[in-house]
């Protein structure tokens, strides 16, 4: 072998240790930019259990998306639903929808039955998650 291949195998043997070392420090960091664990939901208060009952405001989270604003109106009645640790859905009550608020809740009283946080209202194909009613209360 010649003194020209030998230098050309010292080279590709150098390049080639310089990205097995970036590689070893780089991928640590791509591990680490996935593994913390998720926020808590922006609407939750833990250790809350409110129950709603006729009469009382209740606030509800939606998409914002064009389909809400074109099936839900002022003055609608949207049916509530609670599903339990067996993923069974049982009607609980009703809402009549008074405002809109900002680009995704809905302000809304409670009509019928017991409504608690994390209960779904729906009209049609659209659906509200129920919110705690404490976080949007200043908002008018």
């Amino acid at each position: 072998m010649t003194e020209k291949g030998r230098d050309m195998k010292k080279a590709i043997a150098g390049y080639l240790a310089i990205l097995l070392l970036l590689v070893m420090f780089t991928n640590p960091l791509t591990v680490f930019a996935v593994s913390y664990p998720p926020a808590p939901l922006y609407h939750q208060q833990a250790g809350e259990e409110t129950v709603l009952t006729v009469g009382q405001v209740v606030y509800m989270f939606h998409s914002g998306t064009a389909d809400v604003k074109k099936n839900i109106r002022t003055k609608d009645v949207l049916t509530v639903y609670r599903i339990n640790s067996s993923c069974e859905v049982t009607e609980v009550g009703k809402i009549r929808v008074i405002s809109y608020i900002g680009e995704t809740y809905i302000k809304g009283e409670v009509i019928q039955g017991e409504i608690k946080q994390d209960d779904i209202a729906k009209k049609g194909a659209v659906s509200c998650l129920i919110i705690s009613a404490g976080l949007c209360a200043h908002i008018k």
